[in-house]
């Protein structure tokens, strides 16, 4: 399930899909003034929720090894 979570919210994936709609919108006679809007929202999203997932897993990792170093304190101090 992770594996295809970080497929979807790939930037790349998001791209071409946003490509993928760019092309039938075109397809379609709407206005390129639209279509570059829309793009550059796409675009703008992508970036800031790829930025915020990213930083939430570091932020996440640095609490694990917080946690972790804690504990090899804790036990340090008990076997002493």
């Amino acid at each position: 399930m992770k594996n295809i979570f970080r497929k979807v919210t790939s930037r790349k994936f998001i791209l071409a899909v946003a490509g993928i709609f760019t092309g039938i919108a075109m397809a379609m006679g709407v206005d390129s003034s639209d279509i570059t809007t829309v793009a550059g929202a796409v675009t703008a999203i992508a970036s800031a929720v790829t930025y915020i997932v990213v930083e939430g897993k570091v932020d996440s990792e640095a609490v694990k090894k917080s946690v972790e170093a804690t504990q090899e304190a804790v036990e340090a101090v008990k076997g002493e």
